[in-house]
């Protein structure tokens, strides 16, 4: 009896010491939560030039883009991708005094919007606010964007110093598109100081 009930207790113990080990290998690849993409996020101006994105990667962080909102479900945004060396380098010519700052990023994305969607109506502006509605809502779909990056370990830089000709020739972007920004795309070199944030009481107002 003695004997039955120490084998019984020894075999509760290794299947508890078998589900923990196995437990540990799932917490190491689990996603970061919202809260940690928020507050690690930050506007990266050094990249770590031995780690490269995929275009499959690449892919995934834009898809994720179309879940962003948009007026009347327009989705205004589009993306020109510079991922082979000879594009990346051709961009970094193109973002002013940033290309020193992303000069290792593997990636930089152009951001545009399509005119005359957002905010328009039977082909008229619905308020005074006329075209900003479309680059609001690709304000919307970039924050989705290198929110998206920051979940899948990647870093991002919003740039708008940019020369908006040269970008539309490079990429053969439509007229009807206004170039906004362009997004730098990589891995951090470094862990750069959190800034300092206004008081919430400066920002918000309550009534």
């Amino acid at each position: 009896m003695k004997k039955r009930v120490l084998f019984s207790v020894a075999l509760a113990l290794l299947t508890l010491s078998g589900c923990t080990t196995q437990s540990e290998p799932a917490g190491k690849n689990e996603s970061p939560s919202f809260d940690e993409v928020l507050t690690t996020r930050r506007s990266i101006r050094s990249y770590d030039a031995t780690k490269k994105i995929t275009e499959a990667e690449v892919r995934e962080l834009l898809l994720a883009t179309q879940e962003a909102p948009s007026w009347a479900n327009q989705q205004p945004s589009k993306y020109y991708v510079a991922i082979s060396p000879e594009k990346v380098q051709a961009v970094q010519d193109m973002v002013g005094g940033n290309k020193e700052r992303i000069k290792d990023a593997p990636v930089l994305i152009v951001s545009t919007f399509e005119r005359g969607k957002s905010g328009f109506f039977q082909g008229n502006p619905t308020n005074e606010f006329g075209e900003g509605w479309g680059a609001y809502d690709n304000g919307l779909s970039n924050c989705y964007l290198i929110l998206k990056a920051r979940a899948m370990g990647f870093d991002t830089l919003i740039m708008g110093m940019r020369d908006a000709d040269a970008l539309r020739g490079l990429f053969s972007i439509p007229s009807n598109e206004t170039i906004t920004a362009v997004i730098s795309l990589g891995y951090r070199a470094g862990d750069p100081r959190k800034p300092e944030h206004r008081p919430l009481d400066e920002i918000a107002k309550f009534f």
